[in-house]
């Protein structure tokens, strides 16, 4: 088995308010030097069997269609190495 990662951030220009939120809070708690945080998500897809540049191709577009909305974030597909 394999596993595709594919992770959904906010564009740049896009306000992230729950990022802005835990910045707040890394001062607070008494972390220091953190100049910015962004929040996203992260996928992980197990397949069966090989990973081809097809399936690949294949989870891309599901990212596109269905895991990411285009218009406002920006994404990454990768392949992780088998553990």
């Amino acid at each position: 088995m394999a596993r595709v990662v594919v992770d959904v951030m906010l564009k740049s220009e896009i306000l992230d308010p729950q990022g802005k939120a835990v910045h707040g809070a890394f001062g607070r708690l008494g972390f220091e030097g953190v100049a910015d945080v962004r929040q996203g998500k992260r996928f992980e897809i197990t397949l069966d069997g090989e990973v081809t540049e097809d399936r690949v191709a294949e989870i891309r577009k599901a990212a596109e269609t269905l895991l990411a909305n285009p218009v406002i974030e920006d994404f990454e597909v990768h392949v992780e190495a088998d553990q």
